[in-house]
């Protein structure tokens, strides 16, 4: 394969010694349990409460069987809708556990068997109630949607789920600008909202008693509230309160540019080289709409900094950023940072633009010379980014830097260049990185390359839990 270890062309990067960074503290295993416990003792609750208010006993006739099952699923699809708006709500236990990445890919696993569970209740329903009607199919359900309070609303919610459902399909999500489809994904919360009337006035396991009553209200409480506090009212104190503005914004190559803030805020925020933040520029149309952008330098108490390549409407609008612009965020967020770090030796692999928070980790991670390996690859040496500042900092530790260039290899899912098709992924991996089998490996790129990184560093014997990844496609 074709390897370089890149010049350094100017001073290495300042590098205050571990010591007087205030690294973070590690993140209990015990939360991911919990929550895992949380979700799975909800369902049982909800299931409960159906047995409990005569679920079994409705089994006995056809008609009665089919609403009773009916019933089952729309609870079932109600708390999942709930439990994606509590997995979203950016809670930092939940976030801290489990990171944006995992949290994002049970959202979408939930939010496909909610919504399917929510097209059984339909079904089930609506043929429950025309078993023992003699309006027939159609009948019924118009019965329903017109007669019943609450059903009208709740048709219209399903269409609002339908519309984010069919739009996160991932080939419809990949013609959709992300601008366009974080728009219509705010819909879910309508959808969620517009259900609510429909379980108060013709619920029964909602209001067959003071328990369901009170679990339900309590559940959708809980949710709102997470919402409101942790999306809307955390990031808005933080940001006003402490007000942070762009101070520098250089242009890294055509496509590529570094953004600088400062301000009072910067040292209030906790954050650790490898996080992301959700970001808002003020500064004209289009600043309501947030986009994460990873850190790509350790935080120093009073700046922030990133680096994005221009891949959107977002992006290419930074180059046109102004100092003193006044900056919006919600974060931190991610796990790849010091606090979820189990082992002396470290591998950093990262591809393209992901090299961001690794040159941010680089410099963030306590290490003594060769305890850190960064492998970054790309199309060739030139498209490196951010390539001297991580060659400067990589010298003044200790770590090993390699650029793995060249195109990739043709129908084979790889993170290796064609000058290593003779070789396996795993195999390459043993070659550069003999031990790897003993590092914690902290990964960032595009979504195919790191699914075969992941691949490769599992068939290389890197335990699970010592993988820790960051996507920012779904």
């Amino acid at each position: 394969m074709t390897m370089t270890t890149p010049r350094i062309h100017r001073a290495a990067p300042n590098d205050p010694a571990p010591a007087a960074r205030r690294m973070p503290a590690p993140v209990p295993r015990w939360w991911r349990d919990a929550s895992g416990v949380a979700l799975w003792a909800l369902l049982v609750a909800v299931t409960a409460l159906w047995v409990a208010h005569g679920g079994i006993q409705d089994l006995g006739s056809l008609g009665d069987g089919l609403i009773s099952l009916g019933r089952l699923t729309g609870l079932i699809a109600s708390a999942l809708l709930l439990v994606q708006v509590l997995l979203m709500a950016r809670i930092p236990w939940f976030e801290q556990a489990w990171g944006q990445d995992e949290l994002a890919r049970t959202h979408r696993l939930v939010g496909f068997t909610s919504f399917n569970l929510m097209l059984g209740h339909i079904g089930l329903i609506v043929l429950g109630y025309a078993a023992s009607s003699s309006l027939g199919l159609w009948g019924t359900t118009w019965d329903l949607v017109v007669n019943y309070p609450g059903v009208l609303l709740s048709v219209a919610g399903t269409a609002a789920l339908v519309m984010v459902v069919v739009t996160s399909i991932k080939k419809a999500r990949a013609r959709l600008r992300y601008e366009s489809w974080h728009l219509i994904h705010l819909y879910g919360y309508l959808g969620a909202g517009l259900a609510l009337p429909h379980q108060l006035w013709t619920g029964q396991d909602f209001t067959a008693s003071t328990v369901a009553t009170w679990f339900w209200w309590t559940l959708y409480a809980v949710a709102a509230a997470s919402v409101l506090v942790f999306r809307f009212a955390v990031p808005l104190e933080r940001s006003w309160r402490a007000p942070l503005r762009v101070t520098e914004v250089r242009r890294d190559s055509v496509d590529v540019t570094t953004v600088t803030v400062a301000g009072p805020g910067a040292s209030r925020l906790a954050a650790h080289g490898g996080q992301f933040f959700q970001w808002r520029f003020l500064d004209g149309p289009g600043w309501t709409r947030a986009h994460p952008y990873s850190l790509s330098a350790a935080p120093d108490g009073t700046t922030l900094r990133f680096t994005a390549a221009h891949v959107g409407d977002g992006t290419h609008r930074l180059a046109s950023l102004r100092p003193g612009t006044r900056v919006l965020v919600e974060g931190p967020y991610g796990r790849l940072h010091q606090g979820v770090r189990t082992r002396r030796k470290v591998l950093l692999m990262a591809s393209g633009i992901g090299i961001t928070p690794m040159r941010a980790l680089l410099e963030d991670l306590q290490q003594t010379p060769g305890d850190v390996t960064l492998l970054h690859r790309v199309h060739d040496v030139d498209s490196a980014v951010l390539s001297d500042e991580v060659a400067g900092l990589a010298a003044a530790r200790g770590a090993r830097y390699l650029v793995i260039d060249g195109a990739r290899i043709p129908d084979r899912a790889t993170w290796l260049p064609m000058s290593a098709s003779h070789l396996t992924d795993a195999d390459a991996l043993r070659h550069l990185v003999p031990d790897v089998h003993d590092h914690d490996v902290y990964v960032c790129g595009g979504a195919g390359w790191m699914d075969a990184a992941h691949s490769a560093l599992t068939s290389a014997g890197v335990p699970a839990e010592n993988i820790h990844l960051e996507r920012f496609t779904y």
